[in-house]
């Protein structure tokens, strides 16, 4: 039998682009993009992803065209987003989404960062969208999308609440507003319950960590009990390495974490409503404060025992 030869039959100069690696439309860009719009975020993703250019009049059609993008179903935004974040190139990503003119269409939230500047003392790298793109560069490929998303989000509130004291800049409740536009852009994006309570969390965590060592033993392993906590020490030591480097509130806590026993931050409970019943307190909604009270004590050492635990109430809620 003769042996099956193969060959390869390129009309459009394919190979030679990606030799020359470079993005380019078939034919006429507009044409390309206006036949699926979502093309428009694959192209950055792909220049991303593999360290590509994309063509002069490939790029001129993607600005041109940049507005198109809202015609694709939200959910096929969020998953070329999630696969630019993910993939190990998520700041070229998201420059090239900048370039293009499409970051301020599908993330206007993030475009709002450039140009909004922060304390230098704090941040000598530059404004915030400076540091976010220091920060994206360094998501690792196959990261939690939640991870990822949390990084990308983390310091959202910060345009809508910069303000320029006597001493220096201030963002004044950036965290709260944070966490309210980045549940607005995770239910824009259609994001599950699990993935936006993570997204959330993150935001609403990530400056925790400057008060690690000043926190109570039984704050610090409620602060530990955060789902995923992991991601949680991942997003601050970017957030370290994306401005000033000082990792000592991050080395602080992970070492406490690392050395810190599951029993010893989710201990049993020593008492519930059924001791407090029988000892004569009536039910009612001050009983989760009583209890909440009580687990504290155990968190911080000062009981161990049920009839520790139940003299702790008698002193602390007594009765009539």
């Amino acid at each position: 039998m003769e042996a099956l030869r193969l060959a390869v039959i390129d009309h459009v100069g394919g190979l030679a682009d990606l030799d020359a690696g470079i993005i380019r439309a078939i034919g006429q860009p507009e044409r390309r993009f206006e036949e699926d719009q979502l093309r428009l975020l694959r192209a950055v993703r792909f220049a991303a992803r593999f360290g590509f250019e994309i063509e002069p009049a490939t790029m001129a059609a993607m600005r041109r065209l940049a507005a198109k993008v809202q015609g694709v179903s939200r959910e096929r935004v969020r998953d070329e987003l999630t696969r630019m974040l993910t993939e190990g190139h998520a700041r070229r990503a998201f420059e090239l989404l900048d370039e293009t003119d499409l970051l301020v269409q599908v993330l206007p939230e993030i475009s709002e960062m450039k140009g909004v500047a922060q304390p230098k003392q704090f941040h000598p790298e530059g404004d915030v969208w400076i540091h976010t793109r220091m920060l994206l560069e360094q998501l690792q490929p196959g990261c939690e999308l939640t991870l990822a998303w949390g990084a990308l989000l983390h310091d959202v509130g910060k345009p809508s609440t910069f303000r320029e004291a006597p001493d220096r800049i201030r963002f004044d409740g950036h965290v709260q507003v944070g966490v309210a536009m980045a549940a607005d852009i995770c239910r824009r994006f259609r994001f599950s319950n699990d993935e936006t309570r993570q997204i959330l969390a993150l935001v609403e965590n990530h400056m925790r960590f400057a008060d690690a060592q000043r926190m109570k033993a039984s704050t610090l392993k409620r602060f530990f009990r955060l789902e995923n906590f992991e991601q949680h020490l991942a997003l601050h030591r970017m957030d370290c390495m994306a401005a000033s480097g000082n990792l000592d509130h991050w080395n602080f806590v992970r070492e406490r974490y690392e050395a810190m026993p599951e029993e010893a931050v989710r201990p049993a409970p020593l008492i519930t409503g059924r001791e407090l019943i029988a000892a004569g307190y009536t039910p009612g909604a001050q009983f989760k404060q009583m209890l909440n009270a009580v687990e504290d004590a155990q968190l911080e050492g000062a009981i161990a025992t049920v009839d520790e635990a139940m003299a702790w109430v008698r002193s602390q809620f007594p009765m009539g």
